[in-house]
């Protein structure tokens, strides 16, 4: 068993490698799941995009998506190593990592693709450069992502999260930290508003953007583990499609 998960170690690393080069010949080295894999996505979702980008002489916004999509990619290897030396981070060094890899500033920067005129070069280089409004929205994402699945979690080969971390480190109770992880979470919806308060740092229309993922995030993770346990979200999605909201 060991043995496998050091391979599977070793065939993570060269995806990576293979992700941060973002080149077709670099999957050669890689096992037949993982050529699937990384053919099927993302590299042919954003060779697509690239086609649609360059014919309207517009590639800044997909040199950014990639940039944003490494990023995820560099620290989903970084938690698997962890997983794999069963190693437990600070909690310092655990958001480090987790607050990225949660794929909210990924998600981010593919939300802005096709708005036209009001995305920038610099709108991405916001998004990037990780601003208030998407380290608050990450935190809403991570903090309450951990507190409702981190027992589910734990029952199967799986990295250290934000509670197994807090509570190692400072030796307080699951029930004092899920306390304090929801007080974080409501600091972070104060850092959200506070980034709508004129003047803005980009468009509204942008912000606005991130807004409505932070309130997705919320929705999944409110009750419970909704995004890992997808029947849960049957019953709003089944409102959405009957019964839309009138806008």
């Amino acid at each position: 068993m060991t043995s496998m998960m050091h391979m599977a170690i070793e065939e993570l690393e060269l995806f990576t490698t293979a992700i941060e080069r973002w080149d077709i010949n670099a999957m050669e080295p890689l096992p037949e799941y993982m050529k699937n894999c990384l053919q099927g996505s993302p590299l042919d979702v954003y060779d697509a995009i690239e086609k649609d980008m360059v014919y309207k002489e517009d590639c800044t916004a997909l040199i950014m998506q990639k940039e944003a999509m490494k990023i995820s990619v560099r620290n989903f290897n970084i938690e698997a190593r962890w997983s794999d030396q069963n190693y437990v981070p600070t909690m310092e060094e655990y958001l480090s990592v987790a607050l990225p890899s949660c794929g909210y500033l990924t998600l981010a920067a593919t939300s802005f693709v096709g708005m036209g005129d009001i995305v920038t070069k610099e709108s991405f280089e916001w998004v990037l450069s990780n601003p208030k409004i998407i380290k608050a929205s990450s935190i809403i994402n991570r903090l309450m992502d951990d507190t409702v699945g981190h027992k589910d979690e734990q029952k199967r080969k799986h990295v250290a999260s934000a509670v197994e971390c807090y509570m190692k480190q400072h030796g307080t109770s699951e029930e004092e930290v899920v306390k304090l992880f929801g007080e974080q979470v409501a600091n972070a919806w104060k850092d959200i508003n506070e980034e709508f308060i004129k003047p803005t740092a980009v468009p509204m229309p942008l912000l606005e953007r991130v807004l409505n993922l932070a309130r997705v995030m919320d929705l999944l993770y409110k009750e419970a583990d909704s995004y890992t346990n997808s029947h849960l979200m049957k019953d709003h999605v089944a409102s959405l499609l009957k019964d839309p909201v009138q806008l």
